[in-house]
């Protein structure tokens, strides 16, 4: 990779050339397990695997990088059966797909929780806190970051 700073252009991807094209289609492949390795999803697509390695690292779709909102929280739950699980299905029931998640050894009857979580455009980030707050087992809940 060279050290030249990186220049973002977003294009509608009618006018793209259809290389461009088949290389998001091999990443997707590749992504959710569609096929097993770079030269079977370029064979499948119609494209030389020297394209796909010219272009993968340079196109991205834009709903996957721009528009998506990755919020983290961090919580304080009572060390008590079912707490983290309900945290997970009021996430769950926000359409929110967690990506990461750390949780500590509950010390003195308490662990802490950090998620990390991809959320729809819609869907109101401060309702989700506040529903999370007023969970049984939540001690404490506190946006960290989101974007």
């Amino acid at each position: 990779m060279s050290d030249r700073k990186k220049n973002w252009v977003v294009v509608d991807a009618s006018v793209l050339p259809e290389v461009i094209l088949k290389t998001l289609t091999v990443k997707r492949m590749l992504a959710n397990r569609e096929e097993r390795s770079s030269a079977a999803a370029c064979r499948k697509v119609g494209i030389s695997r020297s394209a796909f390695y010219k272009y993968r690292d340079s196109v991205f779709v834009y709903e996957e990088q721009m528009r998506d909102r990755i919020f983290t929280v961090f919580l304080r739950l009572n060390d008590i059966a079912g707490v983290l699980s309900g945290v997970l299905s009021s996430l769950s029931g926000a359409h929110a797909n967690v990506l990461t998640l750390n949780q500590s050894i509950p010390v003195d009857g308490a662990a802490v929780v950090t998620v990390s979580f991809r959320l729809e455009e819609n869907a109101d980030i401060s309702a989700l806190v506040q529903a999370l707050s007023e969970r049984n087992g939540v001690i404490e809940v506190r946006l960290l970051s989101g974007s």
